[in-house]
C-alpha cells in the first residue's frame, strides 16, 4: 500500500525529559537533532539511508509542541505521492491545516491538518531535494 504511516511525533513540554522518559520505557534511542529543536527517535533498526529494516516498524521524533496542538499527543505521518495535491483533496474533505508545507532539508515537505473531527494527522513526501 503506498499511503502508509510513515513517521511519528511526540509532543513534549520539556523535550529532554520526555525523552529520557521513552528512552527509559521503551529502550528507545532517542538523539538530539543537531541545529535543530528536533529530537530523533528511533524504534527499530534502519539501513544505511534510515529506512526501517523490520516491516511494518516505523521510527519518529519528538518535539516541543508547536502552537495549536496544546491539546493533543502523538501526530502520525502518512506518505503521499504530492503533498499539495494530497492537502487539497483532504481540504476539500473538510480537513484544516494546521500547518502549511514546510521543508525538512535533504529529506521531504510535509504539512499539518485536522480531519473533520478534530484529529490531527501529517502528510509527508519524499524529496532529497528539499529546501
Amino acid at each position: 500500500m503506498k499511503n502508509g504511516v510513515v513517521h511519528f511525533e511526540i509532543y513534549a513540554k520539556d523535550a529532554e525529559k520526555l525523552a529520557k522518559f521513552y528512552s527509559t520505557l521503551f529502550d528507545w534511542t532517542i538523539e538530539a537533532m543537531p541545529n535543530m529543536d528536533y529530537h530523533y527517535v528511533k524504534t527499530t533498526d534502519t539501513d544505511e539511508k534510515g529506512t526501517p529494516t523490520n516491516p511494518g516498524a516505523i521510527n519518529g521524533g519528538l518535539v516541543v509542541r508547536p502552537a495549536g496542538f496544546e491539546d493533543r499527543g502523538w501526530i502520525n505521518y502518512v506518505n503521499v505521492d504530492v503533498l499539495d495535491t494530497a492537502v487539497k483533496r483532504a481540504q476539500d474533505l473538510g480537513a484544516k491545516v494546521m500547518k502549511p508545507r514546510t521543508a525538512v532539508p535533504g529529506m521531504g515537505w510535509f504539512a499539518m491538518l485536522t480531519d473533520p473531527q478534530g484529529n490531527n494527522f501529517a502528510v509527508w513526501q519524499r524529496d532529497p531535494s528539499a529546501s
